[in-house]
C-alpha cells in the first residue's frame, strides 16, 4: 500500500518515513509479514533517499524494521511467484530497481545505520548489509535461503558471501544456514552486535547527534552500546568449512562432505541435497566469479542476468511452491542431481543481456 493510499484509508503506510532529530527514519511497517518488501516499497525508499541526502538537517539514516519478529524477511516472493507464473515482467521490473537501491545504499554519502534486529533475510540483506554502520543483536536471524527457492543468493549476496573469510561465505550461500549477530559480524554482514534490550537507548543516543556528526562519530557512539563480539558459533568449523568447500565444482564439495563423514559433514550434506541442484551449480559459479569483481555494482549486473532466467524458470515457481505456497517442503527440483546440470543449462544465466542490461544511475 502506497503512502497516499494510506492515508486515504486512515491506515498506517507500509514505509513510514521521518525525521527525528538529525535521523533520517526509514521504517519498513509490514509486521504481519515480517516487513516483506513490495516493489512500491522500494521505490518509497529510493525517494526518502532523495530527500534525506539533500537535506542538510539530515545527518544519518536509520533503517528499522516494525513489529518484534525482524527487520525484513526478504522481497514479496509471493506476488513474483504468480507473475512468473503468467510469464509477467514483474521480476524484470523490481530487481532492477531493487538492485540499483543497493548499489546506491553503498555508496550513500551520509552514515547509513540499520537495525538487523530479528529475522534479515534475502531483500532484507539488500536493504541492511551494504550500509555504513550494521547492527546485529542477540535476537538477530540472518540468512540468504535462496539456493532453496531454486534461486541464488542476490541483492548483492554474491559480492558479500565472497568477501567472508574462507570458504564461510560459500558455505552460507549454499546451505542457506541462518546466522546469528557474532556470525553475521564474522562474515561481513554486520559491524557490531548491540543487546537488544539496549536498542531503544542507542536509537535515542542517535536522535541526540547533531546533523554535522561524522561516520567516525557514529560508530564511537555504537561502540558504546556493542558488546565487542566478532566471532559466532560458525568461526570455530572454519577449517572443516575451507576443506569442504574449496572447490569450483560442486561435485567436488559433495565428495568432499562423503570423505569426511563425520555427524556434521554429513548433516551438510543432507542440507545440500534438498537445495535445487541448478541452484546450488549457478551460486557456486557466481560466488567463484565475485571473487575477481572488482565492485558491488559488477556482481549486481551479473546477478541481474542470472535472476531474469531464473524468473523464467521451472524451478523457481517449484521451490516457492514447495516452500510459501503449498508449505509441503517437497521440491521436485528439474534437473534433480548436480550432475546433470550441463554447460548448456549454465549458458543463459551468465549471457548479456544487450539493451536490457542493469546499467546504474551515476547521479545517485
Amino acid at each position: 500500500m502506497t503512502a497516499s493510499a494510506a492515508a486515504s484509508l486512515g491506515a498506517e503506510p507500509d514505509l513510514i518515513v521521518r525525521r527525528e532529530g538529525a535521523v533520517g527514519v526509514i521504517r519498513l511497517n509490514r509486521p504481519k509479514a515480517i516487513n516483506a518488501v513490495t516493489l512500491e516499497m522500494f521505490r518509497d525508499i529510493d525517494k526518502a533517499l532523495d530527500v534525506f541526502e539533500a537535506d542538510p538537517a539530515v545527518g544519518l539514516i536509520l533503517l528499522e524494521g516494525a513489529g518484534e519478529r525482524g527487520l525484513c524477511a526478504g522481497g514479496d516472493i509471493r506476488a513474483l511467484y504468480e507473475d512468473s507464473k503468467v510469464r509477467g515482467d514483474l521480476g524484470k521490473i523490481l530487481w532492477r530497481e531493487e538492485y540499483i537501491l543497493n548499489a546506491r545504499i553503498a555508496k550513500f554519502p551520509k552514515p547509513y545505520v540499520v537495525f538487523m534486529d530479528g529475522i534479515v533475510m534475502g531483500g532484507g540483506v539488500g536493504l541492511a548489509a551494504h550500509g555504513s554502520h550494521r547492527i546485529v543483536t542477540d535476537r538477530t536471524k540472518l540468512a540468504m535461503p535462496e539456493v532453496g527457492l531454486g534461486f541464488f543468493p542476490d541483492v548483492g549476496g554474491t559480492w558479500l558471501l565472497s568477501h567472508s573469510p574462507g570458504e564461510i561465505g560459500t558455505y552460507f550461500g549454499l546451505t542457506g544456514q541462518t546466522m546469528n549477530g557474532p556470525d553475521a559480524v564474522y562474515a561481513g554482514f554486520a559491524d557490531a552486535v548491540v543487546p537488544s534490550s539496549k536498542l531503544a537507548a542507542l536509537r535515542e543516543a542517535l536522535t541526540r547527534l547533531s546533523a554535522g556528526a561524522s561516520s567516525t562519530g557514529v560508530k564511537a557512539l555504537i561502540d558504546g552500546f556493542a558488546t565487542g563480539e566478532t566471532a559466532g558459533p560458525v568461526a570455530a568449523l572454519q577449517s572443516s568449512i575451507d576443506d569442504w568447500f574449496a572447490h569450483d565444482r560442486m561435485q567436488d564439495i559433495f565428495a568432499a562432505l562423503h570423505r569426511d563423514g563425520s555427524g556434521l559433514a554429513l548433516a551438510t550434506l543432507k542440507t545440500l541435497n534438498e537445495k535445487s541442484p541448478r541452484g546450488m551449480v549457478v551460486t557456486l559459479k557466481l560466488l567463484w566469479l565475485a571473487r575477481k569483481s572488482s565492485s558491488l555494482e559488477e556482481c549486481l549486473v551479473r546477478e541481474y542476468r542470472a535472476a531474469l532466467e531464473v524468473f523464467a524458470s521451472d524451478d523457481f515457481r517449484e521451490g516457492v511452491r514447495a516452500a510459501v505456497i503449498d508449505k509441503d517442503r517437497s521440491p521436485k527440483w528439474s534437473p534433480p542431481g548436480i550432475e546433470d546440470v550441463t554447460p548448456e543449462m549454465l549458458a543463459p544465466y551468465f549471457a548479456s543481456l544487450g539493451k536490457d542490461e542493469l546499467v546504474f544511475d551515476k547521479s545517485k
